[in-house]
């Protein structure tokens, strides 16, 4: 029966839920997107009310199409591998251990990373324009176009750009999840009189998506301005930059938006 249930449920469910969802949760990525190439201290409410206030409440879902393709690809693959790879473990019958939990989670999200890479370059490029110059704005109308022009006009290498702090956010974001999620879920059952029901699940999601959010930020930092810029940058050169001009501090930019989408 467990199986007939699950046949019927295809991964490809969750990347078309992840795209649903991010039609309600793109105003929070947009707004992370444009703090972590903006070389200000902005909070999170003060870059929201200034975008909205001189673009307008619907320019906050401008690039809404590439972070649908992105989760397309990225959310897609990345829920196909870990199903294919937990499926490898469970070849004998007995259950994965949560070491190999992590592994197959920590794989498929690194793999992930590189299948939506494209995306992900199209989906940050589109989201900071809003907070360039006009002359600096690349001003791709859908991601379509956006990709076209990238390999027409740049070459196909730039579809690479960033492509190895996103693997690094994506091994991490899905890593980071599964075992503070396991731990405190652990220590919620185990040191108070909560049972294990949806209160213990909050709960422990919320000390994972904290965890996760912490985690990743720094790559998720480097990856966006590594993506947005028209010349291509080092991680080194773009660590050393944004140390010597901002401090340690930016490389915890966009945290409070990212904290409250995955949370």
């Amino acid at each position: 029966m467990a199986r007939e249930k699950n046949a019927k449920q295809p991964f490809w469910l969750g990347g078309a839920a992840a795209s649903m969802a991010v039609c309600f949760t793109h105003p929070l990525d947009q707004t992370k997107y444009r703090m972590q190439v903006l070389r200000s201290k902005e909070s999170m409410l003060h870059t929201l009310y200034r975008f909205a206030a001189r673009d307008g409440i619907p320019s906050l879902w401008s690039g809404l199409s590439a972070s649908i393709l992105r989760q397309a690809t990225y959310s897609t693959a990345r829920f196909g591998l870990y199903n294919s790879l937990s499926r490898q473990m469970q070849k004998n019958g007995s259950k994965p251990s949560a070491a190999s939990t992590i592994a197959c989670a920590g794989v498929a999200g690194g793999l992930a990373g590189m299948v939506g890479n494209p995306a992900e370059v199209v989906l940050v490029r589109m989201c900071a324009d809003g907070a360039k110059p006009l002359a600096e704005r690349f001003g791709y109308p859908n991601p379509i176009v956006a990709l076209y022009r990238i390999g027409r006009d740049e070459g196909l290498q730039v579809f690479g750009r960033g492509i190895s702090a996103n693997v690094v956010r994506s091994v991490l974001m899905n890593v980071s999840q599964i075992a503070p999620y396991t731990a405190a879920k652990r220590v919620i059952l185990s040191r108070t009189s909560l049972k294990d029901d949806i209160r213990t699940h909050a709960l422990a999601s919320l000390v994972a998506g904290t965890v996760a959010t912490t985690a990743c930020a720094p790559a998720d930092v480097l990856k966006s301005r590594i993506q947005s810029a028209a010349k291509g940058s080092s991680v080194m050169q773009v660590v050393r930059d944004g140390l010597r001009n901002e401090g340690p501090g930016f490389l915890m930019k966009g945290w409070t938006p990212a904290w409250l989408r995955l949370t």
